[in-house]
Protein backbone atom coordinates (compact mmCIF):
# COMPACT_ATOMS: atom_id res chain seq x y z
CA UNK A 1 0.00 0.00 0.00
CA UNK A 2 1.22 3.69 -0.63
CA UNK A 3 0.61 5.97 1.78
CA UNK A 4 1.27 10.25 1.08
CA UNK A 5 1.08 12.16 3.80
CA UNK A 6 0.58 15.49 3.30
CA UNK A 7 1.75 17.86 5.97
CA UNK A 8 3.36 21.18 6.75
CA UNK A 9 5.67 19.24 9.47
CA UNK A 10 6.99 15.91 7.80
CA UNK A 11 9.77 15.57 9.96
CA UNK A 12 7.94 14.85 13.04
CA UNK A 13 7.00 11.68 12.07
CA UNK A 14 9.55 10.77 9.52
CA UNK A 15 11.97 8.96 12.37
CA UNK A 16 8.44 7.25 13.82
CA UNK A 17 8.11 5.49 10.07
CA UNK A 18 12.03 3.98 10.27
CA UNK A 19 10.95 2.62 13.52
CA UNK A 20 9.70 -1.24 14.85
CA UNK A 21 6.85 -2.36 12.44
CA UNK A 22 6.40 0.27 10.07
CA UNK A 23 9.85 0.20 9.44
CA UNK A 24 10.02 -3.60 8.88
CA UNK A 25 7.31 -3.07 6.50
CA UNK A 26 8.21 -0.39 4.56
CA UNK A 27 12.16 -2.13 4.19
CA UNK A 28 9.97 -4.91 3.08
CA UNK A 29 8.57 -3.17 0.01
CA UNK A 30 5.33 -3.66 1.62
CA UNK A 31 4.36 0.10 2.99
CA UNK A 32 5.75 3.07 0.74
CA UNK A 33 5.18 5.95 3.54
CA UNK A 34 6.12 9.45 1.48
CA UNK A 35 5.88 12.35 3.28
CA UNK A 36 5.21 15.79 1.43
CA UNK A 37 5.44 18.95 2.45
CA UNK A 38 2.58 20.88 1.58
CA UNK A 39 5.01 24.39 1.89
CA UNK A 40 6.52 23.23 -0.52
CA UNK A 41 3.39 24.03 -3.40
CA UNK A 42 2.73 27.27 -1.65
CA UNK A 43 2.90 30.47 -4.24
CA UNK A 44 3.59 33.02 -1.92
CA UNK A 45 7.05 34.60 -1.70
CA UNK A 46 7.37 33.88 1.87
CA UNK A 47 6.05 30.15 1.77
CA UNK A 48 3.29 31.60 3.58
CA UNK A 49 0.49 28.96 3.72
CA UNK A 50 -2.43 30.13 6.35
CA UNK A 51 -4.32 33.53 6.85
CA UNK A 52 -6.80 35.23 8.68
CA UNK A 53 -11.02 33.56 8.63
CA UNK A 54 -13.33 35.73 6.97
CA UNK A 55 -15.49 37.22 9.73
CA UNK A 56 -13.05 37.36 12.20
CA UNK A 57 -12.20 35.05 14.85
CA UNK A 58 -9.04 33.46 16.75
CA UNK A 59 -6.16 31.89 15.46
CA UNK A 60 -5.19 31.49 11.41
CA UNK A 61 -6.43 29.27 8.85
CA UNK A 62 -4.55 26.97 6.13
CA UNK A 63 -5.75 28.52 2.72
CA UNK A 64 -6.51 27.02 -0.54
CA UNK A 65 -4.12 27.13 -2.73
CA UNK A 66 -1.24 25.04 -1.57
CA UNK A 67 -3.39 22.25 -0.67
CA UNK A 68 -5.57 22.09 -3.53
CA UNK A 69 -1.94 22.26 -5.45
CA UNK A 70 -0.29 19.87 -3.53
CA UNK A 71 -3.25 17.19 -3.05
CA UNK A 72 -3.82 17.25 -7.24
CA UNK A 73 0.05 17.23 -7.73
CA UNK A 74 0.47 13.87 -5.61
CA UNK A 75 -2.27 12.54 -6.26
CA UNK A 76 -1.63 12.29 -10.12
CA UNK A 77 -3.50 12.24 -13.30
CA UNK A 78 -4.45 8.97 -14.41
CA UNK A 79 -8.26 7.33 -14.50
CA UNK A 80 -6.78 5.47 -11.25
CA UNK A 81 -5.79 7.41 -9.60
CA UNK A 82 -8.64 9.70 -9.49
CA UNK A 83 -10.54 7.16 -6.61
CA UNK A 84 -7.72 7.59 -4.13
CA UNK A 85 -9.37 8.43 -1.07
CA UNK A 86 -8.39 11.63 0.76
CA UNK A 87 -8.59 11.95 4.24
CA UNK A 88 -8.38 14.70 6.42
CA UNK A 89 -7.35 13.82 10.08
CA UNK A 90 -9.72 16.59 12.34
CA UNK A 91 -11.44 16.59 15.62
CA UNK A 92 -14.93 16.59 14.31
CA UNK A 93 -14.29 13.70 12.11
CA UNK A 94 -15.87 9.98 12.00
CA UNK A 95 -13.99 8.24 15.44
CA UNK A 96 -11.69 6.19 13.81
CA UNK A 97 -11.79 2.25 15.07
CA UNK A 98 -10.15 -1.05 13.89
CA UNK A 99 -13.35 -1.61 11.67
CA UNK A 100 -12.26 1.48 9.88
CA UNK A 101 -9.15 0.59 10.18
CA UNK A 102 -10.34 -2.70 8.01
CA UNK A 103 -12.08 -1.00 5.47
CA UNK A 104 -8.82 1.47 4.88
CA UNK A 105 -6.54 -1.35 4.82
CA UNK A 106 -8.04 -2.84 1.74
CA UNK A 107 -7.02 0.14 -0.36
CA UNK A 108 -4.28 0.11 -2.76
CA UNK A 109 -3.45 3.59 -2.04
CA UNK A 110 -4.19 6.48 0.81
CA UNK A 111 -3.76 9.83 0.67
CA UNK A 112 -3.81 12.03 3.75
CA UNK A 113 -4.02 15.47 4.73
CA UNK A 114 -2.83 16.92 8.21
CA UNK A 115 -4.18 20.20 8.76
CA UNK A 116 -2.93 22.93 11.46
CA UNK A 117 -3.78 25.83 12.94
CA UNK A 118 -7.49 26.95 13.57
CA UNK A 119 -8.09 24.07 10.40
CA UNK A 120 -8.49 24.38 6.80
CA UNK A 121 -10.41 26.33 4.67
CA UNK A 122 -14.02 24.66 3.96
CA UNK A 123 -13.13 24.46 0.42
CA UNK A 124 -10.35 22.02 0.72
CA UNK A 125 -12.99 19.89 2.20
CA UNK A 126 -15.91 20.32 0.15
CA UNK A 127 -13.75 19.87 -2.62
CA UNK A 128 -10.95 17.64 -2.33
CA UNK A 129 -11.32 15.73 1.25
CA UNK A 130 -13.31 12.34 0.76
CA UNK A 131 -13.35 10.86 3.95
CA UNK A 132 -12.95 13.04 7.54
CA UNK A 133 -11.45 11.18 10.70
CA UNK A 134 -10.62 11.76 14.73
CA UNK A 135 -8.57 9.29 16.81
CA UNK A 136 -9.95 10.60 19.25
CA UNK A 137 -12.28 13.80 21.18
CA UNK A 138 -9.06 15.90 21.89
CA UNK A 139 -7.08 18.55 20.41
CA UNK A 140 -3.18 18.20 18.90
CA UNK A 141 -1.22 20.59 17.75
CA UNK A 142 -1.37 19.45 14.48
CA UNK A 143 -3.14 16.71 12.06
CA UNK A 144 0.75 15.35 11.62
CA UNK A 145 0.44 12.92 14.82
CA UNK A 146 -3.29 11.57 14.00
CA UNK A 147 -2.13 10.99 10.75
CA UNK A 148 0.88 8.60 11.98
CA UNK A 149 -1.54 6.96 14.34
CA UNK A 150 -4.06 6.58 11.09
CA UNK A 151 -1.31 4.84 9.37
CA UNK A 152 -0.08 2.55 12.78
CA UNK A 153 -3.65 1.43 12.87
CA UNK A 154 -4.71 0.47 9.17
CA UNK A 155 -0.79 -1.09 8.90
CA UNK A 156 -1.47 -3.60 11.22
CA UNK A 157 -4.41 -4.82 8.93
CA UNK A 158 -2.63 -4.86 6.08
CA UNK A 159 -1.23 -9.08 5.91
CA UNK A 160 2.43 -9.47 6.62
CA UNK A 161 2.83 -6.06 8.16
CA UNK A 162 2.77 -7.99 11.64
CA UNK A 163 5.28 -11.15 12.02
CA UNK A 164 2.50 -13.08 14.49
CA UNK A 165 -0.73 -13.24 12.71
CA UNK A 166 -2.65 -14.17 15.86
CA UNK A 167 -1.45 -10.98 17.72
CA UNK A 168 -3.62 -9.47 15.37
CA UNK A 169 -6.68 -11.31 16.59
CA UNK A 170 -6.09 -11.20 20.04
CA UNK A 171 -5.82 -7.44 19.98
CA UNK A 172 -8.27 -5.05 22.14
CA UNK A 173 -11.06 -4.02 20.04
CA UNK A 174 -10.58 -6.46 17.41
CA UNK A 175 -14.00 -8.47 19.19
CA UNK A 176 -14.90 -5.15 20.09
CA UNK A 177 -13.63 -6.40 23.69
CA UNK A 178 -10.46 -5.10 25.82
CA UNK A 179 -7.77 -7.20 26.13
CA UNK A 180 -7.01 -9.57 28.59
CA UNK A 181 -4.48 -9.67 31.61
CA UNK A 182 -1.26 -10.84 30.53
CA UNK A 183 1.78 -12.35 32.67
CA UNK A 184 5.17 -13.52 32.32
CA UNK A 185 7.86 -14.90 34.21
CA UNK A 186 8.90 -15.06 37.15
CA UNK A 187 5.92 -16.83 38.67
CA UNK A 188 6.36 -14.83 41.68
CA UNK A 189 7.03 -10.98 42.07
CA UNK A 190 7.39 -9.28 45.09
CA UNK A 191 4.80 -11.46 46.46
CA UNK A 192 2.21 -11.03 43.42
CA UNK A 193 1.80 -14.60 41.78
CA UNK A 194 0.35 -15.37 38.37
CA UNK A 195 -2.93 -16.62 38.22
CA UNK A 196 -3.03 -20.29 38.66
CA UNK A 197 -5.09 -21.33 35.75
CA UNK A 198 -2.15 -20.21 33.36
CA UNK A 199 0.05 -22.22 34.98
CA UNK A 200 -2.52 -25.32 34.57
CA UNK A 201 -1.48 -26.81 31.03
CA UNK A 202 -5.43 -26.92 30.57
CA UNK A 203 -5.67 -24.23 27.25
CA UNK A 204 -9.81 -24.84 27.18
CA UNK A 205 -9.82 -23.33 30.65
CA UNK A 206 -7.09 -21.10 30.02
CA UNK A 207 -9.45 -19.50 27.00
CA UNK A 208 -12.32 -19.75 29.30
CA UNK A 209 -10.65 -17.12 31.51
CA UNK A 210 -9.53 -14.74 29.34
CA UNK A 211 -12.69 -14.35 27.72
CA UNK A 212 -14.06 -13.68 31.75
CA UNK A 213 -11.33 -11.57 31.63
CA UNK A 214 -12.10 -9.60 28.93
CA UNK A 215 -15.56 -9.21 29.55
CA UNK A 216 -15.15 -7.91 33.38
CA UNK A 217 -12.62 -5.29 32.24
CA UNK A 218 -15.17 -4.36 29.41
CA UNK A 219 -18.02 -4.03 31.80
CA UNK A 220 -15.87 -1.91 33.98
CA UNK A 221 -14.26 1.07 31.54
CA UNK A 222 -15.85 0.46 28.13
CA UNK A 223 -19.69 -0.74 28.73
CA UNK A 224 -20.79 0.67 26.00
CA UNK A 225 -18.83 -2.16 23.70
CA UNK A 226 -20.48 -4.56 25.15
CA UNK A 227 -23.88 -2.79 24.12
CA UNK A 228 -22.57 -2.19 20.82
CA UNK A 229 -21.29 -5.84 20.68
CA UNK A 230 -24.75 -7.20 22.10
CA UNK A 231 -26.80 -5.48 19.66
CA UNK A 232 -24.51 -6.94 16.42
CA UNK A 233 -24.97 -10.13 17.70
CA UNK A 234 -29.05 -10.00 17.50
Amino acid sequence: MQIDILTLFPEMVSGFFAESILGRAVKNGILDIRLHNIRDWSADKHKRVDDRPFGGGAGMLMTPQPVFDAVECVRGNAPEDAGTPVIYLCPDGEPLTNDIARELATEKRLILLSGHYEGIDQRIRDALVTREISIGDYVLTNGTIAAAVLVDCVARQIPGVLGEENSLTSDSFNDKLLSFPQFTRPEVFREMSVPPVLLSGNHAEIQRWRREQQIIKTRARRPELLISKENNQL
